[in-house]
Formats: C-alpha cells, structure tokens, sequence
C-alpha cells in the first residue's frame, strides 16, 4: 500500500480517466485529476461540495453539487448548471454513473434515515425518477456490456442490480450481493472480470465481490475508513481507495488520503 495523495479533507467519487484518478474532495469544495507521481491538478470549483463525476459524450466532465442538489457541466474550466434535482431530493444529492449514450444515474440520500431515490439524467437535462426505495444509495458501476446497473445500497449492507433498458429505464430489480452484517457499501469499482470492488465504510476496508456475495479478494487500510475506490494505472489493475481517518470531523482534520495497491488478476 502506497500513498499517492495526503493532505486532503474527504476524497470521494474516484475515477480513472485519460490517464488520470479524477477525485472529488467535499470539504475543499474541488475536484482534482492526480498524475500516477501524485500531481493533483485543481479542475472545478463547487461551492456546494463535489461529489458524483462523470463525462459527456463531447467530453465534459459532469460534477454532482452535493449540498444544493445541482448536477454541473464543466467546460474549459467553469462550472454551469446542467440539471436541478432538488425537486426529487430530501436532502443531498450524492454519486453518480454513466451510461453509453450520455445519460447520467444520480442517487439520492437523506442521513434521516428513510428510503430515497435513484435519478436519471438526460442530456437535455430533464431529470426522472427511476428507482424509488433507496437505503442511502452509493456507488454505482454499468456492467454486462450495459445491460444491467448496479448501486451500492449503503444502509442496506447490499449491491442491487436493475435491467437497464435501450430507453434509459430500469426493471428487474434485484440483489446482486448482499455483503456481511456490519459492512457498509460506498464507492464502487468495475473490474475486467465482471467483480466488483467495493468500498466497505464499515469496514476500514475494500472487498472483491462477485455476483452471489462471495468476497473472493480483500484490502485493509488499517485504522482509516475507505468510501471510494477506482482501478486504473497504465494496465487497470491498481486500485486506488479514498480514506479518512474520520468522515465525521474530515473538514477540520484535513487527514484524507488516497492509497494505491497493485491488485491481483
């Protein structure tokens, strides 16, 4: 296990692209691209914390606003209004997924405790609700050649997959892996093999997960709790985890860390 990145408030919605991991830190209110030397490139400015990112199909990045329940596009440095969601929102708006036709899947989540819903966003920013019932969704991957959506259901300890159809919907909604009590789902990350690692927020950890709940592979990071991860480097097999110390004091520590580790095959 190796540092790349120290010093930051609360890293979350890791992804690799063109190269680089793209982080969203809340409590910095920025998203940064970090070089695999642990150069972090400043990209947005979020007045209302980043969360959930994503990219358009003309390659602009979408920002999830947490606080204020904004989806922002960012182009050539500045950030506008693509979507409002606070009409479908009891509290915050949290991550986010892509599809192959430029749509963006958005979970909402409310620290109150009842069920919230999941969001679909087209590029003509009209925004609708495509899964109610939600226990604090998270994370997301598309996998099955994009047949099938999977979000972390945090307080529910469990993966949930939906048929994701050619019109943007979903249906079959259904348990793809319920993880151990105690565990608690947060960022996800597709691996080439249709498993998925996931962040464990109640577990200081990230497991290896395939369809069915068997954790066929598993990272400690000690004392820190790990809420994202993201495969990337040159080959995709390092995994990167986003860690803080503690999530409930991360904006006035400014102890978060991204780890990288070489993952097996």
């Amino acid at each position: 296990m190796e540092t790349l990145v120290s010093g930051g408030a609360f890293f979350e919605g890791a992804r690799w692209h063109e190269g680089r991991l793209w982080v969203s830190d809340f409590w910095r209110y920025q998203v940064f691209a970090i070089s695999m030397d642990g150069t972090a490139e400043p990209v947005a400015e979020v007045p209302g914390a980043p969360s959930g990112l994503g990219w358009l199909p003309d390659g602009d990045l979408l920002v999830v606003s947490m606080m204020d329940n904004k989806l922002l596009r960012v182009s050539e440095g500045k950030a506008v209004e693509y979507a409002d969601l606070s009409p479908y929102s009891t509290q915050f708006s949290n991550d986010l997924v892509m599809d192959g036709h430029g749509r963006a899947y958005v979970g909402t989540i409310d620290f109150a405790g009842p069920d919230t819903v999941l969001l679909r966003v087209d590029q003509d920013g009209s925004v609708t609700v495509v899964a109610e019932g939600m226990r604090f969704p998270n994370g997301m991957v598309i996998t099955d050649g994009g047949a099938t959506l999977v979000v972390a259901e945090s307080w529910a300890g469990r993966l949930t997959a939906f048929d994701l159809a050619p019109d943007g919907s979903l249906g079959g909604r259904r348990t793809w892996a319920q993880l151990p009590e105690g565990s608690a789902p947060d960022g996800l990350a597709l691996d080439a093999d249709g498993t998925i690692w996931a962040a464990d927020a109640g577990g200081n950890r990230a497991v290896r997960v395939r369809e069915g709940g068997e954790i066929v592979d598993e990272v400690s990071a000690g004392e820190l709790g790990v809420f994202a991860c993201a495969l990337g480097g040159g080959d995709g097999r390092t995994l990167f985890l986003c860690t803080a110390p503690d999530a409930n004091k991360a904006a006035e520590q400014r102890e978060g860390r991204i780890l990288s580790v070489r993952t097996r095959p």
